[in-house]
């Protein structure tokens, strides 16, 4: 995979917010532009998981602990949902 170098300013006050988890810092900015990007829709979980070097359920339970849900639906679509694959199973 072809890779660009970016250069960012970060707050020194948040730096060690970014590095919490990860003594890495450019590693730890990375997984939370791809983690926000999975967030927005802009990739999916299987290229997510590609880009973090993770397997795709991996991926997908490391988002949903970081309150970015897998399946993101309102109530009003999951039951519209339901009765579409209801009506689909009674045919």
């Amino acid at each position: 995979m072809e890779k660009e170098k970016v250069t960012i300013d970060i707050p020194s006050e948040i730096l060690p917010l970014v590095a919490k988890r990860r003594k890495d810092v450019p590693s730890r900015v990375f997984e939370l532009l791809i983690l926000e990007l999975y967030r927005l829709g802009e990739i999916s979980s299987g290229k997510a998981a590609q880009l973090l070097d993770m397997e795709r359920f991996e991926f997908v339970r490391f988002a949903s602990r970081l309150g970015i849900p897998f399946i993101d639906m309102d109530k009003e679509e999951i039951l519209e949902d339901y009765k579409q694959a209801h009506k689909a199973a009674v045919k």
